[in-house]
């Protein structure tokens, strides 16, 4: 049975939507959204009905009936930490998120899908939602207490290059102990052992591998310092961590083509900092083997700086002797959200109720040493 899915995704300036035909895209357009208009909300949420049109508007110039369409499914952000998997969108979900305090416009993806399912009374996912957090206990702790792991990875993409790892070995994803590096703007590198997320670094909060343009792991002293010195605000400091540091703040540039282009014309100093950032990769890769106690059935590389065969060799050189690597270039988020409808309208996997209740939501210290 064909099934035709619509999948959104909206972001910062722009708002993602994709029809599918089972797993062929029928249309896929970035609509853009003018700052001058974006400047008339004060809050993300104010959004809600002009965003709406502007979805209406696009579908009916792709000639895109509603009522044709069997499942919407999208990014729907603050829903909180919860499992991986399907969640049916409902009159809860959409109150959460609206209700959140989150000022971003990833907090509209559920209430839009949920409007556009309801006109037909079709069924509304959220797949793999982008506050998934399946973190094992073990993996939270650091030697600051009070301070602790969280989740922020790359989570869509990771799961859907992970269950694409798995079938192409002939299991599940429930089945396969898959890491996941996906290097993109952003870096996550994630272990994903029989279907959960059970370690990653965290894209947001400044872990792991440094990206094209974040710092990911500093020493803490040196940070110390430069953050009592004065010169610095928080600001300036945080923008480092998740926007001007990485590649950016150590070559000027976060475009890897541009930075391939300068070791090709002899750069030695972009020479080093690229190769820094894939052997990072490859400690990370190796890093959550062993969570994996080396169980490890295959190693993906995804994202945008996964086109680039010299990056891919560099990191194939130092863990293609614990797993087969394999290479899915690129970002599949639209496709995942997708596969994940039609797997739900088969019955292939479980469709989830929304309860609110995190996943994870701190740990039971004792008092004498729940903070320095």
């Amino acid at each position: 049975m064909t099934h035709t899915i619509l999948t959104l995704s909206p972001g910062s300036t722009s708002t993602k939507v994709a029809v599918f035909r089972d797993s062929e895209a029928v249309f896929r357009c970035n609509i853009t959204h003018p700052a001058d208009e974006l400047a008339a909300f004060d809050f993300a949420v104010d959004q809600f009905d002009y965003r709406y049109q502007t979805i209406l508007t696009t579908l009916e110039a792709q000639g895109v009936a509603l009522e044709d369409i069997d499942a919407f499914s999208g990014y729907c952000g603050a829903m909180g930490p919860t499992v991986g998997g399907i969640f049916a969108i409902d009159q809860k979900v959409c109150n959460h998120v609206m209700n959140s305090g989150v000022n971003h416009p990833a907090v509209l993806g559920a209430p839009l899908l949920f409007a556009l399912a309801q006109l037909h009374g079709k069924p509304a996912y959220a797949v793999n939602q982008p506050d998934t957090d399946e973190l094992a206990d073990v993996a939270r702790i650091t030697g600051y207490p009070g301070v602790y792991r969280k989740s922020h990875v790359h989570c869509l993409n990771q799961k859907e290059c992970a269950l694409r790892a798995a079938q192409a070995q002939g299991k599940s994803y429930a089945q396969a102990n898959i890491i996941v590096a996906h290097v993109g703007g952003g870096l996550s590198v994630a272990a994903h052992e029989q279907g959960r997320m059970v370690d990653a670094n965290d894209v947001l909060e400044g872990s792991g591998p440094f990206a094209p343009n974040r710092s990911g792991d500093v020493p803490a002293k040196p940070l110390i310092d430069m953050a009592f010195a004065g010169k610095l605000s928080k600001q300036d400091m945080s923008a480092v961590v998740g926007k001007r540091g990485g590649l950016l703040g150590l070559t000027g540039t976060d475009d890897t083509r541009e930075l391939i282009a300068r070791i090709e014309a002899g750069d030695s100093w972009a020479k080093l900092v690229y190769e820094a950032m894939a052997y990072q990769v490859a400690k990370a890769i190796g890093g959550f083997a062993a969570v994996l106690k080396g169980q490890v059935d295959a190693i993906v590389l995804t994202g945008g700086v996964s086109h680039d065969p010299g990056f891919v060799a560099y990191v194939r050189e130092r863990v293609g002797w614990i797993a087969p690597l394999e290479v899915y270039a690129g970002d599949f988020e639209m496709d995942a959200l997708a596969s994940g409808a039609i797997r739900a309208l088969e019955g292939e996997e479980a469709v989830m109720q929304f309860s609110g209740e995190p996943s994870w939501d701190g740990f039971d210290m004792p008092g004498a040493f729940a903070a320095c």
